[in-house]
């Protein structure tokens, strides 16, 4: 059977540029409409965070401002997360994750990867021997991508260097009210590491496939992202 790895940060809150914590997590419609997605699909769903541990709900992913002001869809992606707090509280040390098994890795954002996956110490390895298998298929989206940066070979090349993908724009991020005190601007990073970063006006659904690499711009590309990767693994089948 098909596998994938979907990894969710760890992080709880997102240190800012003045020091002052602010409360994160992984990012709920990211999460949720990429787990349904591969599930319906008949992929087998794994789910791994730092540590293995229990990870949270960016609280912010779940305001009415950022689901159309629309509570009854705030209240499935709860009752959808609710469903799956056993696996959510079991999951896969992402230390431990075996690239061997897994078909997919499908990394999830929030500003929770901005904090912790983005300097792993081992994720980085996790992610060159998917890239670098053909085979296989490394996706993230919104934030998700920070976790690159953790991502060398061992003569300190990035792995992801002259790669085309996709991110939360700094456009989105001025409009999130974030970018005056973050502490980096995830598209700055990105560009300045050496990728080709392709982005679309703020808050359109937008992917980008380059290779077996797989991005969607922001929380409402998760579905695309999603699904640019189950018409991948009909291709590589």
């Amino acid at each position: 059977m098909t596998s994938v790895l979907i990894v969710l940060s760890g992080a709880r809150v997102w240190t800012m540029k003045d020091g002052t914590p602010h409360p994160t997590g992984f990012w709920a419609v990211e999460f949720t409409t990429a787990h349904q997605k591969f599930t319906a699909a008949g992929l087998e769903v794994h789910i791994a965070t730092p540590g293995g541990g229990t990870p949270t709900v960016d609280p912010l992913s779940l305001s009415l401002g950022y689901n159309n002001n629309d509570q009854s869809n705030v209240d499935a992606q709860l009752e959808y997360i609710k469903q799956l707090e056993g696996v959510l509280s079991t999951t896969v040390r992402l230390e431990n994750a075996d690239p061997g098994s897994y078909d997919v890795v499908f990394v999830v954002g929030g500003h929770g990867p901005m904090q912790d996956l983005a300097v792993h110490p081992t994720f980085g390895d996790f992610l060159a021997a998917m890239l670098d298998n053909p085979s296989k298929i490394v996706a993230a989206v919104c934030h998700g991508p920070a976790s690159f940066l953790s991502a060398h070979r061992a003569d300190g090349t990035w792995l992801f260097k002259d790669r085309e993908l996709t991110c939360f724009t700094n456009e989105e991020e001025t409009q999130a009210t974030f970018a005056g005190n973050a502490p980096w601007l995830l598209e700055d990073r990105l560009r300045l590491a050496g990728a080709k970063v392709i982005t679309e006006p703020a808050w359109t659904p937008h992917f980008v496939e380059d290779g077996n690499l797989i991005t969607g711009q922001q929380n409402v590309s998760s579905g695309v992202a999603a699904d640019a990767v189950l018409r991948k693994l009909k291709v590589l089948a």
